[in-house]
């Protein structure tokens, strides 16, 4: 099948190399030339495991081309897909001014019947806004407009996409249902549904299911701090919990908050919405304030060290993008933590596998970056942990305890254990657990 994918980011990108994957001609159009020029060179613009090699192999089959032209990029395509920024304004709701005017330009230049497909997440009406422009300029007959919302989870996109648990589409058209329909079952072989359901429904369950999962991170984030506060463990409360058939293992991890470009965005947005319909949506609501909350926890418990003038303090922080197996930094923690910190005049280094030269972009000079994770470690105050990336697991901590001024170690992740900390004999916070070797804070006081 010929497809066109309009927009090259974050979820264009794997989409579109994933369905050349399967076979299909595949043209990808994005107004940025330096981006389209990276892509026909093989060259990723995001760090996504496995994406490079899928990129590489379809390039070379000529199953998978780029261009600044949608002229040029939905010739002859049967299904026209709209991956395009859909930003959050300052009160929260989505901006669609990127995918309506792509349907103007479609209006413009299509001859043919077409699927047109908002696989960006957008507010619900967002398939009747885009068929009301097409209509301004198009018979009805040349095209129909669906919803296929992503469940892509960064770090493992490529396999979520090859191997959904689920498909959704909404379509009122039983020609786009069948057309759609033909273009999924590749991936869905072993089984895995997909769900035909009005366009409405299909847009509203992707912020439905982004805002459960959000929530029920904000919930253990706060039965963190609740444990800490009860002088109880909350590792041991999630899996006593996550025991639970009804509740299951995922998302029950707690830390410094979530962030990306995800989650944060959409639990805006279905907030949004329910403003708009004159509904109190309490817990979306509230599910944002405890993650506001949540992300200045790491720099309260280090000003309660160190106090709130930390000027000829220096702290190491061992991770930047807002998870592991990805260089997103968009709403990640580590960003406010560095911040907090600055303003309280620390000085910063920091260490991430993929992320900092996005940092860079934004932070600049204002702090210190390292090719490895042991240089921050030089005459500093504090290690802080802030993202879970595995190459932080096992490390050397002897290196770490000698590196250091001290052995104080702040984790926003609970990467070690408890024991392995006392075992270490490190000063260590994490979040929801006891502190490990108390004694050492006082200490502290008394050196400085």
């Amino acid at each position: 099948m010929k497809i066109a994918i309009i927009g090259t980011g974050y979820v264009g990108l794997v989409t579109g190399t994933c369905f050349a994957e399967t076979g299909n001609n595949v043209s990808c159009v994005d107004i940025n030339e330096k981006k389209v020029e990276m892509l026909r060179n093989g060259q990723t613009p995001i760090y996504e495991p496995g994406l490079d090699v899928l990129l590489e192999r379809n390039i070379k089959e000529k199953r998978i081309s780029f261009t600044t032209s949608l002229a040029e990029g939905i010739k002859d395509a049967q299904v026209v897909f709209l991956a395009l920024p859909t930003p959050p304004g300052k009160d929260g709701e989505a901006d669609l001014q990127y995918v309506l005017q792509v349907a103007a330009d479609l209006g413009d230049i299509m001859d043919s019947y077409k699927v047109i497909v908002n696989k960006s997440t957008v507010p619900v009406g967002t398939a009747e806004k885009v068929a009301a422009v097409l209509a301004q300029k198009l018979d009805k007959s040349l095209y129909d407009v669906v919803s296929n919302p992503e469940f892509l989870r960064e770090g493992v996109a490529v396999d979520d996409f090859l191997k959904p648990d689920r498909v959704v589409i909404g379509t009122s058209s039983e020609k786009a249902r069948k057309i759609m329909e033909e273009l999924y079952q590749p991936f869905v072989r072993q089984g895995n549904p997909i769900f035909f359901m009005d366009e409405r429904s299909s847009e509203m369950t992707k912020y439905a299911a982004n805002s459960y999962l959000a929530m029920r991170i904000s919930f253990m984030n706060e039965m963190a701090n609740l444990c800490e506060l009860a002088n109880a463990n909350v590792d041991m409360v999630r899996v006593g919990m996550g025991s639970d058939s009804r509740i299951g293992k995922r998302f029950l991890f707690s830390g410094v908050g979530y962030g990306g470009s995800c989650f944060p965005k959409d639990v805006q947005a279905l907030a949004r919405t329910a403003r708009q319909l004159g509904y109190d949506y309490k817990l979306v609501e509230t599910t944002m304030v405890v993650n506001d909350n949540q992300k200045t926890r790491l720099g309260k418990k280090i000003k309660d060290v160190f106090g709130d003038n930390l000027a000829g303090r220096k702290f190491a922080i061992w991770g930047l993008a807002f998870k592991p197996e990805t260089d997103d930094i968009r709403e990640a923690p580590a960003l406010e933590l560095i911040n907090e910190l600055i303003a309280a005049g620390a000085t910063v280094d920091v260490f991430d596998p993929e992320a900092m030269n996005n940092v860079k972009e934004i932070m600049g000079d204002k702090i210190n970056y390292s090719d490895n994770e042991y240089s921050p470690l030089e005459g500093a105050d504090a290690l802080v942990i802030v993202t879970e990336w595995n190459e932080f697991r096992n490390p050397d901590f002897d290196r770490i305890r000698t590196s250091l001024k001290q052995p104080f170690i702040f984790d926003g992740r609970n990467v070690f254990s408890l024991e392995k900390m006392a075992e270490q004999g490190f000063y260590y916070e994490s979040i929801g657990r006891s502190t490990i070797h108390e004694s050492k804070k006082a200490e502290l006081s008394v050196l400085s």
